[in-house]
């Protein structure tokens, strides 16, 4: 179903070939996660190596770009991917939406990456006091195009609306959890490819005082 929040999203399509480029066997899931996650313990280490920026890289990239992970995260201005996951130019194919929802628009891009780049790994990525999210569990009137966003949060809300803790954090992980299972169960081409192809979708938290990513779901099914 087709959400109406499309001036939310900041999506970059960065690369320069068209829809049809022909697709890629990228760097299998596992390996794509176990890269991400040694570029966020430098960064919580503060030994950033800020990989991929070079001069040459960027004229690399000027014919053809084959992003190694897909990551769907909020557009919080504090949640960039590529710092945070210590990745540089061309390295992550990166769709921001405050509160990492998922839309038809972002399936379409998402496929994109999976289908014609050759990316096998999708990680939806939650963070600690998301607005969006805090939003939706405060709940009461919401102006404008943020109707359509705390509605697509608002399953989350009422999942875990019982549970002991920090509602809005218990929010944050029922959210990513849920959208990376709307996007593995996303028919035809995504539930194809995590059945058939080796794509695995994860989910995953970012605290923002240290930095760090955690899996809270890492199923590939």
């Amino acid at each position: 179903m087709r959400t109406s929040f499309l001036l939310l999203p900041v999506v970059l399509l960065s690369g320069t070939g068209a829809w049809s480029e022909k697709p890629v066997e990228g760097l299998a899931a596992d390996e794509s996660l176990a890269k991400l996650m040694a570029g966020n313990q430098r960064y919580v280490k503060h030994k950033a190596q800020h990989p991929d920026e070079s001069l040459a890289r960027r004229k690399e990239l000027v014919g053809e770009q084959h992003p190694f992970a897909v990551v769907l995260g909020c557009a919080d201005s504090r949640v960039a991917p590529e710092l945070l996951f210590d990745q540089g130019l061309g390295d992550l194919f990166t769709i921001r939406v405050a509160g990492n929802v998922v839309d038809d628009d972002i399936l379409a891009s998402i496929e994109y990456a999976i289908e014609h780049l050759g990316t096998k790994l999708i990680v939806v990525l939650g963070h600690e006091k998301c607005g969006a999210v805090s939003a939706a569990v405060e709940g009461g009137p919401a102006a404008g195009h943020l109707k359509a966003l705390v509605a697509a949060i608002q399953p989350s809300v009422e999942a875990t609306a019982n549970e002991p803790g920090d509602k809005v954090h218990n929010c944050v992980i029922s959210n990513a959890r849920r959208v990376a299972r709307q996007i593995r169960e996303s028919e035809p081409v995504l539930k194809e490819q995590v059945e058939q192809k080796g794509l695995k979708v994860v989910a995953a938290d970012y605290m923002l005082d240290t930095g760090k990513v955690n899996l809270i779901d890492s199923s590939s099914k």
